[in-house]
């Protein structure tokens, strides 16, 4: 399964090792919040509402991160915007630790989300370019599986904080840590160089005189359009699912089946770890069988899992259990994301098509944990997150009919051809 990583050359393994502490880092710091949200409903004695508004508009925001941050790394560069986005994340993870109330952490929850969308698409084109199509849907996958990483790192971090320290101090403490990733843009000035593919594109986009402004809103119009809409329902589908157990899911195990933290913390940890393998084997799947039928698969799977887990009358043993292969087959689905979308557009609109499609599907598909917050008020929490997933997995199911398979697509052909 991993035999292929001894066949990278140095600037693949160098740019896959750069993106994959990126993205983790960007777990760590994101999956933070859903796990301070039990303290907070409690201390500040917000609804679960307002929790989830916390929740959604750091995604919200984040969509226009990303769309920028894609648009503006076809213009100055992958890496130059990579690494002003892992400073802006961390800087702002780490202010909302300071926050005295809602509106306060509602604000930098807000200006995290532009580096949190931003660093996905500067980091997903510059893998998608650096690593040959031979190997693009195992090592874009592979830096995917990071999600889980910095997810169980917050995890084991929850655990053992709000072990040792009073609620009141260890929420904010969480938030603190997250300031931790700004050492990576060291090494990544260092070690990560722009694409070659790029550097033979940008002179020419510069040439042509095309505006920031302008280089933001190609892909909205012909030839791209009609891929555009397709890929953001598509994202939106498996954002939406994703994020309607995620941001609830210590949520859930803490007030409807009354787990302790200790217990909460080790739910978790068994289901980032299956988390991790589905990133792992959807990656190998992504390029064995194509993307679409990866996706087609996790899809189908995530919403009868996630209905049954959250709605059945089962023991916590049996949850325990379960809970490695929910997260298998909910995040195999991310693993395709970044090679499908690489190969659906050519160089220099790659970033701004990327940045668009999955941030407007990341901002849309944010909406479902207020929504799941404001359902769970009349419905319960288990129902409401049934819901909102299943309904959004089969708006990603129909989306994903209306899309080409593009495994094997070569970048460089893609650029030539103009496609």
């Amino acid at each position: 399964m991993f035999g292929w990583l001894r066949e990278l050359n140095e600037k693949e393994r160098k740019t896959m090792i750069g993106c994959l502490g990126g993205w983790s880092l960007d777990a760590l710091d994101v999956q933070i919040f859903s796990f301070v949200i039990p303290t907070l409903l409690t201390l500040w004695g917000i609804s679960r509402a307002d929790a989830g508004m916390l929740g959604t508009v750091t995604l919200l925001v984040s969509a226009l991160g990303g769309w920028l941050a894609g648009a503006l790394s076809d213009r100055y560069g992958r890496v130059r915007v990579l690494q002003i986005t892992i400073l802006w994340y961390a800087f702002f993870t780490f202010l909302c630790g300071f926050a005295q109330d809602f509106n306060h952490l509602f604000i930098f929850r807000a200006l995290q989300g532009l580096g949190f969308g931003a660093e996905w698409s500067a980091g997903a084109v510059l893998m998608g370019e650096v690593i040959r199509d031979r190997f693009r849907g195992r090592a874009v996958g592979f830096v995917q599986s990071g999600w889980a990483i910095g997810w169980g790192a917050a995890a084991l971090l929850y655990t053992v904080i709000f072990a040792l320290l009073p609620e009141e101090t260890a929420w904010r403490t969480m938030f603190w840590i997250g300031l931790a990733p700004a050492a990576l843009v060291f090494w990544v000035r260092k070690h990560v160089d722009e694409p070659d593919v790029f550097k033979a594109q940008q002179a020419h986009l510069i040439e042509s005189g095309r505006s920031p402004l302008s280089q933001l809103l190609v892909v909205l119009k012909p030839p791209y359009l009609s891929t555009t809409w397709k890929v953001a329902l598509m994202v939106t589908g498996a954002q939406g699912g994703s994020y309607a157990l995620s941001v609830w899911l210590p949520t859930f195990l803490r007030t409807e089946r009354h787990l302790s933290v200790l217990n909460t913390g080790s739910y978790l940890l068994v289901h980032i770890l299956g988390a991790w393998f589905g990133f792992i084997v959807g990656a190998v799947l992504a390029d064995a069988i194509g993307r679409k039928a990866t996706f087609l698969i996790s899809a189908i799977g995530s919403a009868i899992s996630v209905v049954l887990y959250v709605t059945m009358p089962i023991s916590d043993t049996v949850m325990l259990l379960l809970a490695a292969p929910l997260g298998f087959i909910l995040y195999m689905m991310f693993s395709a994301m970044g090679p499908f979308l690489t190969e659906l557009y050519p160089t220099e609109v790659r970033g701004s098509g990327q940045g668009f499609c999955y941030n407007v599907g990341r901002a849309f598909g944010a909406l479902f944990p207020a929504l799941v917050g404001f359902l769970s008020q009349r419905l319960g929490l288990g129902p409401a997150i049934a819901v909102f997933a299943a309904g959004a997995y089969g708006l990603m199911i129909i989306a994903l009919l209306m899309l080409p398979e593009t495994r094997g697509r070569d970048v460089r052909t893609i650029a030539m051809a103009g496609e």
